[in-house]
């Protein structure tokens, strides 16, 4: 059991290593720039922009939801990247009350069938105070062990089911093909980023 457990964790590590690589791009040009903190940033915000502005034109009533959240945590590129195991990783923009906030990562490891690259844009929905601020307050937040997370379902109608709709923390997960609709958020881990 010691022995499977030690594979899990090294390939596991091994599948995050890769995905990192592949995430920050492999150069072979020495004293290449790194982009200044204010670029990440504008970069991060304009991605999260265009994400939204995407959701409102493909979710009926999901506008109305945002604005009525606390706080809107937006990951407008999460690259998945694996074969085997695979990992997750992307950055994002927290705002309250209109205004940037913080800045965070969202990272999660898997294992299973899985082979190739995709990436897909995250909206986590703060929907009460109290679960806004046990999110800020922490020194990093899992789904499913820090906060339960419910992934918001659109209707037949094409507007948001509000059966789906009514807990603390809520999320949107568009692909190039759309809204998905049966993902598992829970082991996800985000973490405050020091830009």
């Amino acid at each position: 059991m010691k022995k499977r457990t030690f594979l899990v964790r090294t390939a596991a590590t091994l599948a995050l290593a890769c995905a990192g690589l592949m995430l920050n791009g492999c150069t072979t040009t020495t004293g290449a720039a790194k982009p200044s903190s204010a670029a990440v940033k504008t970069e991060i915000e304009q991605g999260a922009y265009n994400t939204l502005e995407r959701l409102y034109k493909e979710v009926k009533g999901s506008r109305e939801l945002v604005h009525k959240a606390n706080g809107v945590l937006v990951f407008p590129n999460v690259v998945a990247a694996g074969l085997v195991v695979g990992g997750e990783y992307g950055k994002g923009v927290l705002r309250t009350g209109g205004a940037v906030a913080d800045y965070y990562s969202v990272a999660s490891v898997s294992v299973g069938f899985q082979a190739g690259a995709q990436s897909k844009a995250v909206v986590l929905l703060f929907m009460s105070r109290e679960a806004l601020d046990k999110f800020r307050n922490g020194k990093g937040w899992t789904a499913g062990v820090d906060g339960s997370v419910a992934l918001i379902k659109v209707g037949a109608n094409g507007e948001i089911d509000t059966n789906t709709a009514n807990n603390p923390v809520q999320a949107f997960v568009l692909t190039n093909a759309g809204l998905m609709a049966n993902l598992n958020l829970e082991g996800t881990k985000i973490t405050k980023l020091n830009l």
